[in-house]
């Protein structure tokens, strides 16, 4: 785990301005992508329960899903370069994501990682699942598939 791969990954998580306004931050383990909704109260949809947004905790998802395409993408360019010139491929593109919420987000931080199912020259498919306390019991679960650059993103 290179300072390049280090630094290249904390580009591409900062191209995405949408990552920085709803406070998600990611960790990475080669090309294992975890995402981290950190917990803020203006998250909060109900507060009679107090339960997340289901708006947030979808992007969430679908946030979390792009950028573990896109990092996929780059280890691919970043090995067959030898390195990171600075760049990136253009992100994907969603092309539909069906949201399952299973039960009500609690008011504290969740986690979420992306399975890329397939990822084919065009399309990738791809399942994401969001816990809070404990992984093996996901709070919202989601299925998308993403129209990849011309380059095979």
């Amino acid at each position: 785990m290179s300072g390049t791969q280090d630094d290249a990954f904390a580009a591409l998580t900062a191209k995405i301005p949408y990552i920085t306004f709803l406070g998600v931050q990611f960790q990475r383990r080669g090309d294992e992508v975890t995402g981290q909704l950190v917990y803020a109260p203006e998250l909060i949809g109900n507060p009679m329960l107090p339960a997340l947004h289901g708006g947030a905790t979808g992007a969430f998802l679908e946030i979390t899903a792009l950028t573990s395409l896109a990092w996929v993408a780059a280890l691919e360019r970043m090995s067959a370069d030898q390195g990171w010139d600075g760049t990136f491929a253009p992100q994907p593109k969603t092309v539909d994501f069906t949201i399952d919420y299973l039960r009500s987000g609690k008011p504290q931080d969740a986690y979420a990682r992306a399975i890329i199912l397939r990822r084919g020259r065009r399309i990738a498919n791809v399942r994401v699942e969001a816990w809070q306390e404990e992984r093996g019991k996901p709070f919202v679960a989601a299925h998308g598939h993403f129209l990849l650059p011309q380059d095979g993103g």
